[in-house]
C-alpha cells in the first residue's frame, strides 16, 4: 500500500520546482511512495508502461534524473545492478551504507566532508555523495550458516 503522505510530499517538491502534475507524475511518485526498494530505471518504466502504455524511456529517465536533482528521489551506483533510485529517506545531510546481498540500506550522518579538506586549486565543492558498500548483519550470518551447514 504506498504511503499517500510520501506521495503528496513528492508532488508538493515538484509543484514547487515548476513541474506540472501530471497523471503520470502522480503513478511516478504513487510508484516510489510504495516502495521501500531500489528501483531501476527499467522498474520504473516497466510500472509505468502498463498503466501509460505509449510513455518513452527516455521520458522517464529524463524524469527520475530530474526528480534526484531536486531531491525527492535519491540515485545509487550498485555494482553489479547498476544505476537505481529510491525515495528519499530523510529530509537532512546524510551518507548510507548498502547491502550488496540484499540492498539493505542503513543512513547514518557521519560525514567524511566536514573534516577540513586541503583541496588543491581553490575547488568548491557544491555537492558530494558517500556511500559504503558491504555486507549487513543478517546477511553475514545467513553466510555463516550456510558454510557452516555445507
Amino acid at each position: 500500500m504506498a504511503d499517500s503522505n510520501k506521495a503528496q510530499e513528492m508532488l508538493a517538491m515538484m509543484a514547487r520546482n515548476g513541474w506540472r502534475i501530471t497523471d503520470q507524475r502522480r503513478t511516478l511518485a504513487q510508484i516510489f511512495s510504495a516502495t521501500d526498494s531500489y528501483l531501476s530505471p527499467k522498474d520504473v518504466y516497466d510500472q509505468l508502461t502498463a498503466k501509460y502504455p505509449s510513455v518513452s524511456f527516455d521520458t522517464v529517465y529524463r524524469n527520475l534524473r530530474m526528480l534526484s536533482e531536486m531531491g525527492v528521489l535519491e540515485q545509487f551506483y550498485f555494482m553489479e545492478g547498476g544505476l537505481k533510485f529510491k525515495a528519499s529517506c530523510l529530509d537532512h545531510h546524510h551518507h548510507h551504507l548498502i547491502c550488496m546481498n540484499c540492498e539493505k540500506t542503513l543512513t547514518f550522518d557521519f560525514c567524511p566532508m566536514k573534516e577540513s579538506l586541503d583541496l588543491p586549486g581553490r575547488y568548491k565543492i557544491v555537492n558530494h555523495r558517500f556511500e559504503i558498500y558491504g555486507i549487513c548483519e543478517e546477511c553475514q550470518k545467513e553466510a555463516a550458516a550456510v558454510t557452516s551447514a555445507e
